[in-house]
């Protein structure tokens, strides 16, 4: 036993030790790209949207079930985007509460016949709704059987997207006005053919919406949606920011995600038994690149295009993390193939690598540590100077990263006032006691879940909704003229 403890500590201390170095690698590249970027958009998007008459057009793809209380301000939302030409596919994917009639009574649909080219397989397809007023021209319904999965709703609406390029969301998102500009600048200015874009998301959760518009950011005030505030802006502005720059992303996030239909096609569109759909897909077009010998890129905008509902509540946290463990798990099931394969370059032998090692191991070496760490209480074996020098020096680096983040999000976009960025900066020295043991508790959940083959669908978000103007007959009252505008 006192030899397994020894081997231990010396495994932990160099796998602690290689987190931070690459923690604070992924920190440098951040920065690095961010003060690129913050030179470039003060001009880019206008001089390029003015100048080039071959701005491609984009298909905003938003899968639906049982969505009756935000359905109608976040298609409003989405067809509020300042782009030239898009259009915006809802996937009712059997939904059995009343989204899709919300949808036609509303938005005055029709069913309306339509060449449906199944090039994905799907659940079948029912039919399509499309609005008999012309101000409602860019939206298209699609109703199909439920498939239990929001992977399978995608496809459908991939099936049904006629531009080059489409954006996957979640049909509870708010999306920023100039999301689609911002989003589509990396594949215009790069010449190496740009297969996805992910952009920085934050928790709509407090803010002030109205008419599917957001109209001023504030602090979540819930708990939970405060933390994954932290969380999100950490992952985008650090680790996806700092990927991007070596070209490395391995995951474009489900909620908000830009991708080359032609190769989204081609690499056989969202897994439908996936529950980590997103970087499932991913995964498979980097594959299809690599394969057929294609130069490719994957590139991370650090602006935040969208704002998501956080979980309110321990229970809906605990769902949301449960799954995407699960997820997590199933990745790694199915596509194991790639890790440590040099053949597969990078994701072969730096993204799937990183993945495993300090996403997916992470909570099992977490919980092995606590169960040790007991252990050794009982026995009276924990050196008690040690022990609190390397737990001070792992809780100093996890704050200060989080602390980086804040500082990047500042310098970008600057959303908060002083206030609220006092209590960010509190709930980060509170983040490691407080919300990260949570989040070990439900990925080792998730991954008992996935093997013992759980049952499980999706959609059990629990939506609290956001708009002032939230009513029906509030929003009925918005004229097709106050959507254009």
């Amino acid at each position: 036993m006192e030899l397994i403890l020894y081997l231990y500590q010396y495994v932990i201390f160099f796998y602690a030790f290689s987190l931070v170095v690459i923690y604070a690698t992924l920190a440098v590249l951040a920065f690095y790209k961010l003060t690129q970027l913050i030179a470039k958009k003060s001009t880019d998007t206008q001089r390029i949207f003015q100048e080039s008459p071959f701005i491609p057009g984009v298909s905003i793809i938003a899968p639906a079930f049982n969505e009756e209380k935000t359905i109608i301000n976040n298609v409003v939302s989405m067809m509020t985007v300042n782009y030239p030409t898009f259009e915006v596919v809802i996937v009712n994917d059997g939904s059995k509460d009343n989204t899709l009639q919300l949808l036609i009574d509303y938005f005055d649909m029709v069913e309306t016949t339509y060449a449906y080219v199944e090039k994905i397989k799907t659940k079948p397809f029912k039919r399509i709704f499309k609005s008999t007023n012309p101000e409602y021209s860019r939206l298209i319904v699609v109703d199909k059987e439920n498939g239990k999965t929001k992977a399978d709703a995608s496809n459908a609406g991939i099936n049904v997207a006629k531009y080059p390029y489409f954006i996957c969301t979640d049909v509870d998102c708010v999306l920023d006005r100039e999301a689609l500009s911002k989003m589509i600048l990396p594949v215009i200015r790069t010449k190496t053919r740009v297969i996805a874009v992910g952009a920085t998301m934050r928790m709509v959760n407090s803010c002030e919406v109205k008419d599917g518009v957001m109209v001023e950011t504030k602090l979540p005030t819930r708990i939970f949606p405060l933390y994954q505030e932290i969380e999100y802006l950490r992952s985008y502005l650090i680790g996806k920011l700092g990927f991007s720059t070596i070209n490395a992303i391995h995951n474009v996030s489900g909620g908000l995600g830009l991708f080359d239909k032609e190769i989204a096609i081609g690499a056989g569109g969202y897994d439908p038994l996936s529950h980590a759909e997103d970087m499932d897909m991913t995964t498979r077009m980097i594959a299809y690149m690599i394969n057929y010998q294609k130069p490719y890129k994957i590139e991370q905008v650090p602006d935040t295009c969208c704002w998501t509902e956080g979980p309110p509540s321990f229970r809906v946290l605990n769902r949301q993390r449960t799954r995407w463990a699960r997820g997590l798990f199933q990745i790694f099931s199915i596509h194991r193939k790639y890790l440590f394969n040099r053949r597969y370059k990078k994701m072969g032998l730096i993204s799937f690598p990183y993945i495993f090692l300090y996403e997916f191991m992470a909570p099992i070496i977490e919980l092995v540590g606590y169960l040790l760490t007991i252990y050794l209480i009982i026995v009276g074996g924990i050196n008690w100077d040690t022990a609190f020098l390397m737990l001070s020096f792992a809780y100093i680096f996890g704050v200060s990263l989080s602390l980086t983040t804040l500082l990047y999000e500042r310098l970008l976009e600057h959303r908060f006032k002083t206030r609220e960025y006092v209590r960010l900066i509190l709930f980060c020295l509170l983040e490691p006691i407080i919300y990260h043991p949570l989040i070990v508790f439900f990925n080792i959940r998730g991954y008992v879940d996935y093997l013992t083959k759980r049952d499980f669908e999706w959609g059990t978000m629990t939506r609290q909704g956001f708009d002032n103007n939230n009513k029906a007959n509030q929003l009925k009252e918005m004229t097709p003229q106050t959507i254009q505008q």
